[in-house]
């Protein structure tokens, strides 16, 4: 899955056809319970290693995306909070 930001709103979209984060990790999930289970033959049992080693990898590949965009929005958030010089309740007389 690749997250797009809208530039109205800011907020994570899913591209058309692409399953949520949510729905990744549950799916991972599933695949994990069914492969402890040992029900299923070797190679039904790699098929299903491959498409969780898939999951895992879009699932953090979403995380690591989500991670850099908190970054900026503290940057964004850090720039924005500071004092105005001419604020009376601001001590130091200058902005940092």
């Amino acid at each position: 899955m690749q997250a797009r930001l809208t530039p109205a709103m800011g907020e994570p979209q899913e591209k058309a056809g692409e399953e949520g984060f949510d729905a990744r990790l549950l799916a991972l999930e599933r695949i994990v319970k069914e492969l402890e289970e040992g029900g299923l033959g070797l190679e039904a049992a790699i098929g299903r290693y491959q498409e969780g080693i898939g999951l895992l990898k879009s699932c953090h590949g979403t995380l690591e995306r989500t991670r850099k965009r908190v970054e900026e929005l503290a940057l964004d958030a850090e720039g924005a909070l500071r004092p105005l010089a001419s604020d009376p309740d601001f001590e130091g007389g200058t902005a940092p």
